[in-house]
């Protein structure tokens, strides 16, 4: 019998650091099955599901733990019982617009206080091709639920963008 188990980490970035965790899991009897990972302000931080016999899970505890010597940050939790999402519709939010504090927070209270989860997000701030300033993006994979209308929510992001100056795009 196996379980499926959450595995994040993070560590200054170096080469080999993929190879180390992944080693980690497969000595001791684990299935890595998806992850994502991402270096980011000189570090490296992943999160991944991996799935491990019953049996064998306190074995790998102790061996990631022995990692924390070599400079990671290891967490380990079960996600046996975690309800898939379902029902609603998953939508795409896109969004451009002047860097400034604040985009993040204001967008997931919008979507938070209409039930909308996020399900994944990618930002990043580059220079605009023609003038240089600094622009703010962000992409998200939502899971919008059944009853939310498409309509206010539509408007709704578009009255958000306007007050934070982006412009937020959101489809099928």
């Amino acid at each position: 019998m196996t379980q499926s188990l959450v595995l994040t980490f993070i560590a200054k970035d170096r080469p080999g650091l993929v190879e180390r965790v992944s080693s980690t899991v497969a000595a001791a009897g684990g299935n890595w099955l998806e992850s994502r990972m991402v270096r980011l302000a000189e570090q490296f931080a992943g999160i991944a599901r991996v799935e491990m016999p019953k049996g064998e899970i306190e074995r790998l505890r102790r061996a990631l733990a022995a990692l924390n010597a070599e400079g990671f940050h290891i967490t380990l939790e079960d996600a046996a019982g975690a309800a898939p999402a379902s029902g609603g519709r998953v939508m795409m939010l896109d969004l451009v617009g002047p860097d400034h504090p604040g985009i993040i927070r204001d967008i997931s209270h919008c979507l938070a206080e209409r039930g909308i989860s996020v399900e994944e997000m990618d930002t990043d701030v580059r220079p605009a091709p023609m003038s240089g300033d600094l622009l703010f993006y962000a992409k998200a994979r939502v899971r919008v639920p059944k009853g939310v209308d498409p309509k206010a929510l539509d408007a709704a992001l578009r009255v958000l963008g306007n007050t934070l100056m982006v412009d937020i795009a959101l489809a099928p």
